[in-house]
C-alpha cells in the first residue's frame, strides 16, 4: 500500500511541475514586458557553483 502511495505522490509532483511550467509560459506570453521564461538557471544546471554562489559568466 505504501508503494502505491509513493508512486502516486511522485506522479502528482511531476504533474504539478508540468502544470507550473505551462502556467509560466502562458504568463510570459500574456506579459512580454517581463521577458521570456527562464528555464534551467541556477546552480547545478549550467554554471560554475563555488561555495553557494553561481558564476554564469561565459569566458
Amino acid at each position: 500500500m505504501q508503494y502505491l502511495i509513493a508512486i502516486g505522490l511522485l506522479f502528482l509532483l511531476m504533474l504539478g511541475w508540468v502544470v507550473m511550467q505551462h502556467a509560466a509560459q502562458l504568463f510570459a506570453r500574456r506579459h512580454p514586458e517581463f521577458g521570456p521564461v527562464r528555464e534551467g538557471l541556477g546552480c547545478g544546471s549550467s554554471c560554475n557553483c563555488v561555495k553557494g554562489s553561481c558564476d554564469t559568466r561565459r569566458g
